[in-house]
């Protein structure tokens, strides 16, 4: 088990959504179009199987992203997400098309990478921010949280842990 510090834990105690960026998050940012102009991205299998440990034990959680794609689209649905916005101009436009959509999560970490994410991070409901350890310096120093792993590398494990072990949830031990 990760070494969470207490207040972070407690943070994380009250999280009951999550809001998920996909690229450089999800995916290691990396945007690979074939030669028909398809777009590909590659995910992490293990964010797959923290995510729906976090949906089985009563997490919300939601995909926000600035570019639509429908790679995302069917990951989303292949890890049983149905509040996705794709192609949001601004991520705090987003949040309000997610909350048409369902979202009404009150305490949401929100993990991103990149200056749109920002301005998500001081919404009033986000309680908690993250991002990954690869993203820009200056994200890392506006964030609560920065994972061990890269984007596209399995950072939801680390979320999983966070959250859940912050509510005795965790089912693999200390």
């Amino acid at each position: 088990m990760s070494n969470f510090d207490k207040n972070l834990l407690r943070s994380a105690a009250r999280i009951n959504g999550l809001i998920l960026d996909v690229d450089g998050v999800l995916t290691d940012g990396k945007i690979t179009y074939n030669s028909n102009g398809e777009e590909s991205k590659n995910f992490h299998v293990r964010d797959g199987s923290s995510i729906k440990l976090l949906l089985k034990s009563g997490i919300d959680i939601a995909i926000l992203s600035g570019r639509n794609s429908q790679s995302v689209e069917k990951r989303a649905e292949e890890l049983g997400i149905t509040k996705i916005v794709l192609g949001s101009e601004s991520k705090l436009s987003g949040l309000q098309k997610l909350r048409a959509k369902g979202f009404a999560s009150q305490e949401i970490l929100a993990i991103g990478d990149d200056f749109a994410d920002l301005e998500l991070f001081t919404h009033p409901n986000i309680s908690l921010s993250a991002t990954v350890q690869d993203a820009a310096e200056l994200i890392k120093s506006k964030v609560d949280f920065v994972t061990e792993k890269a984007g596209g590398d399995g950072v939801m494990f680390e979320i999983a842990e966070l959250i859940l072990t912050s509510k005795d949830l965790w089912p693999y031990g200390n």
